[in-house]
Formats: C-alpha cells, sequence, structure tokens
C-alpha cells in the first residue's frame, strides 16, 4: 500500500502544474539558477546548455559540469546529469548534455547538442533534444525537442534574454494529442555593482499561467558567493552558496514549498584550461 500511494504521489506531480513540475518542461539546470528561482535565462555560463543555449557563447574555455537534484525527499523525483562545453573559433560553442529523470515506474532521458554564437554585441543559441518518456507497463515513447535563444547587454550591465523551448511542439503520442510542453521565457539581469547581480524573468508554458522568478546574487568574496530567489511558479523562496577554488565551482541550492517540503540541488563545474591572468 505505502509503494502504491507513493508511485500515486509521483504521477499527481508529474502531471500537475502545481509545485511539482516534472522535467519534461525543461526545469532550470545548475545551482546557480535554482538559487536564483529559477531566473537563468540572462545568465553566460555552463549551465545555459540547459537554460538558454545562447549563454554558452560567453564561454572562453571548455568546461564539464555534473549536478543532482532532489525534490521533496523521493528518490522517485531525482534528476541527475552531465554536461560538456567545447567552445570553437570555426564552429562557435558547441555542448553536450545527458539528464535522466525518475524511478522504476516512470522515468525520463534526455540528449542534448545545443550550438551558439556570439554575434556582436547579440548571443545566439540553438539546442535539439532528444527525449525518451517510459512508464512501467506502458512502455516509451521518443520526441525531438527544438530551443531557440538569445541574450545582449542592452547598456553596460543591463542584459537581456529571450528562450523558447519545444518552438517545434514535439508529439509524445496521438492519444488526446499528447505533446511536451512549449515553454517561454524572457527576462533582464543587473549588475548593480561588482558584487551584486539583480535577475529577473518571466516564463509562460502554453497551458499554464505566467509564472515571475527572480533573485539575488552577492559575491562575499572572490570565492564565496551567496544566492536567493523565489519562484511565484513553484510557489517557492530558494537560496544557495556557491565555493570557487582553482578550476572547481562547488554550488548547493534549496527550495522550500509549504505543502511538500524541501528540495535539494548540488551541482559542480570545471574549466578544462585556465588563461593565464596578464
Amino acid at each position: 500500500m505505502q509503494h502504491l500511494l507513493r508511485v500515486s504521489l509521483l504521477l499527481i506531480l508529474l502531471f500537475c502544474s502545481f509545485p511539482g513540475k516534472g522535467q519534461i518542461n525543461n526545469a532550470a539546470v545548475g545551482s546557480r539558477a535554482i538559487g536564483l528561482g529559477g531566473a537563468a535565462v540572462t545568465l553566460p555560463d555552463l549551465w545555459a546548455l540547459s537554460n538558454n543555449p545562447a549563454g554558452m557563447a560567453a564561454l572562453k574555455e571548455p568546461a564539464l559540469g555534473a549536478y543532482a537534484h532532489n525534490r521533496f525527499s523521493l528518490k522517485e523525483l531525482t534528476t541527475v546529469g552531465l554536461l560538456a562545453v567545447l567552445p570553437s573559433s570555426r564552429w562557435g560553442t558547441v555542448g553536450l548534455d545527458v539528464q535522466r529523470f525518475g524511478g522504476e515506474y516512470y522515468n525520463e532521458q534526455r540528449l542534448g547538442i545545443g550550438l551558439a554564437h556570439q554575434l556582436g554585441v547579440v548571443r545566439l543559441g540553438l539546442k535539439a533534444d532528444l527525449l525518451q518518456v517510459r512508464v512501467k507497463e506502458w512502455g516509451s515513447r521518443k520526441a525531438v525537442a527544438l530551443s531557440l535563444g538569445g541574450q545582449s547587454e542592452l547598456v553596460p550591465g543591463l542584459t537581456f534574454g529571450a528562450h523558447i523551448y519545444n518552438l517545434n511542439q514535439a508529439k509524445l503520442a496521438e492519444f488526446q494529442d499528447e505533446r511536451v510542453p512549449t515553454v517561454m521565457k524572457m527576462g533582464l539581469s543587473y549588475q548593480a555593482s561588482t558584487k551584486v547581480l539583480l535577475v529577473a524573468e518571466a516564463e509562460k508554458e502554453l497551458e499554464h499561467p505566467v509564472a515571475m522568478k527572480g533573485g539575488i546574487e552577492y559575491q562575499v568574496l572572490p570565492a564565496l558567493t551567496l544566492r536567493t530567489g523565489f519562484n511565484s511558479g513553484t510557489r517557492a523562496g530558494t537560496a544557495g552558496v556557491e565555493v570557487s577554488f582553482k578550476q572547481f565551482q562547488v554550488a548547493y541550492a534549496v527550495g522550500a514549498q509549504h505543502q511538500l517540503g524541501l528540495s535539494n540541488y548540488l551541482s559542480v563545474g570545471y574549466v578544462l584550461q585556465k588563461r593565464e591572468q596578464p
């Protein structure tokens, strides 16, 4: 009976837009994004490969990343993933990521490849995700979702970002015309000082109301950064901390939803090469 209750709760969380959104809607990736309430559409970092591929174009060195996200202490709501980004003068910046979400009865796999270019003051990115959704006893389905994103610094310190996920409205099944959710995001970030970054973002999934997200990032020390944020879509407050040493960035974030509890996120980034400082 306990097992049946856990499976029932999992299915409710996956197919309701209420706080426990499933991964197939392209949830934010990286502890930095989670700590800022999920507002990551303007951020130029390794995790941009999933959050807005245009952000990859700002990277100058190859980088690797790994992350794990557990929602509400349920192992069936655990996501793990790996990313790799390679800047190239000939092809632009290329990224590859793999992700797995779920447990024995319901799980999702994603294999994505992205490409980004810097064109003057504008960064543009494209990505294709091969998605596989598997439900035990019902089998699995595959679909390809295409994404397009852009970023631009409007004035010094103020950056605009926009991203649309699954612009081709990929179909998972003929039954009830089941499709991968299409999600549109746009936002602004403002570098208020050398230590303070403000971010704000609006997210719209076609069949659901607009969700507002925002956050503040404060660099306490060169190697220590604190973050906090909110997300009206998940009705959660978030907080996070990041420690940088040598070529590593280790970040942790937590989200608090008053009805379902805490979610924990851990990510590790690694820059393969460091340019010598002049």
